[in-house]
């Protein structure tokens, strides 16, 4: 039952995945296309350093869980891989790369620095580019908490069953993988 709660949750994270990446392209399009007048930076265009790496982050979080989901629901067993050990050590690479980006984007500072860009956001919410930001680091956080959750139960599982090396699908039958030792035939052992 946990492969299914698995496989769940990694469709629920590369939907925000792909929602962070939009909103991600959305920031860029208007800090890169500033008019002007705009008040904002006094209309001279920029990026934010924060929006590149979660807008990296995203696409490699979409292609990763498309991976191991697909890897779940169809058992597929590759020796190194598709291990837990394997999985347990891309969740940790997207575990930091997901807390860097909430963290550095949530980041404010008291009394107010010029290095904070974005600040408190809860006084602009009259500005579609503050929603965006706000709506940006709600699913950030999200998706760091999906990745968290995964890493959690993928761990669990693997501690519990002491399957460190064996397939991240976890449903295995040791007489019909091939994914074990492959110098003894298995299917004809009958004990």
């Amino acid at each position: 039952m946990i492969h299914f709660v698995r496989v769940f949750v990694y469709f629920f994270l590369f939907i925000f995945s792909v929602v962070v990446m939009s909103l991600c392209a959305v920031r860029l399009h208007y800090t890169l296309h500033l008019s002007p007048r705009d008040p904002l930076n006094g209309g001279v265009r920029f990026y934010d350093h924060i929006v590149v790496e979660l807008i990296i982050t995203s696409i490699i979080t979409m292609f990763w869980s498309m991976f191991a989901a697909r890897t779940i629901h169809g058992r597929h067993e590759h020796r190194r891989m598709n291990s837990f050990t394997a999985e347990l050590a891309g969740l940790f690479i997207l575990f930091l790369l997901w807390l860097i980006g909430a963290a550095v984007a949530t980041h404010t500072s008291n009394p107010p620095d010029v290095d904070v860009k974005w600040g408190n956001l809860s006084s602009c919410w009259a500005y579609s580019a503050c929603r965006i930001l706000t709506a940006l680091l709600a699913f950030t956080w999200l998706g760091w908490l999906l990745v968290l959750a995964l890493f959690v139960m993928s761990l669990l599982f693997a501690i519990a069953n002491k399957a460190f090396h064996d397939p991240m699908h976890g449903r295995w039958d040791r007489r019909a993988t091939n994914y074990g030792d492959t110098s003894i035939n298995m299917r004809n052992i009958v004990r």
